[in-house]
């Protein structure tokens, strides 16, 4: 049976503090198991109220629990992952999926064992609760915010600047050597007209082998300014 690697993260919340005491506790448990400490993860003077963002030893412990770096992740007490709710959930799933154990001592709680995995499927399912439960709050928010006269979404474009955008384009296809003198409305409905009269001829000489006629300059001039 090969032995088991394990990773300890530690944490204490200011600098007055030491994560020495923790360190020393997990590594008496560790032995007594028989597991392998090959790394150390920790977060001084860091609140466990911070996300993962803001704590760098949790961190690069998740990445490298991705990594497969270890088996086993060993903290001291389940507020040293984090005191976050939402936070913590996110931290057991993630080890969860990667597929590495989690061992809490304060708390017994042991997930190389039956009943310590019967601690990870509860976790999903009060992540997945907590999940749901900000979906309704949003749509709630939402709901309230268009009664009360507000418009979702991205604010519209004002006129000038509208405007500036289509000038800037028309330039650019000048430049590009596309443009044509078709853009009044006066053309474009020609255009359209034009077109509309050669799918009706086409629609009337279905049954005979007469080749279309080709299009003319307005049809070639709209093409080239598309």
């Amino acid at each position: 049976m090969s032995v088991k690697r394990a990773a300890l993260y530690v944490r204490v919340s200011t600098d007055a503090q030491t994560v020495e005491n923790q360190i020393r506790e997990l590594r008496q448990v560790a032995g007594r198991r028989g597991w392998d400490v090959v790394e150390v993860y920790s977060d001084a003077g860091i609140s466990g109220a911070k996300g993962r963002n803001g704590r760098p030893g949790l961190d690069s412990m998740l990445k490298d629990a991705s990594r497969r770096k270890f088996d086993i992740v060993m903290a001291w007490a389940i507020d040293r992952l984090g005191r976050s709710l939402i936070d913590l959930l996110d931290t057991i799933q993630h080890l969860e999926a990667c597929g590495v154990d989690l061992y809490l001592d304060q708390q017994a709680i042991d997930t190389t064992t039956p009943m310590g995995k019967l601690v990870f499927q509860v976790t999903g399912a009060f992540a997945e609760f907590e999940r749901t439960m900000i979906r309704q709050r949003i749509k709630a928010g939402l709901k309230r915010a268009v009664a009360q006269g507000a418009k979702l979404g991205r604010p519209k474009i004002d006129g000038v600047t509208e405007t500036h955008h289509t000038a800037k384009a028309e330039d650019e296809i000048q430049a590009d050597g596309r443009g044509c003198e078709c853009h009044d409305s006066g053309q474009e409905t020609q255009i359209i007209g034009f077109l509309q009269q050669r799918h009706d001829k086409q629609d009337g000489n279905a049954g005979s082998h007469r080749e279309p006629s080709p299009p003319d300059d307005r049809f070639s001039c709209f093409c080239a300014g598309m």
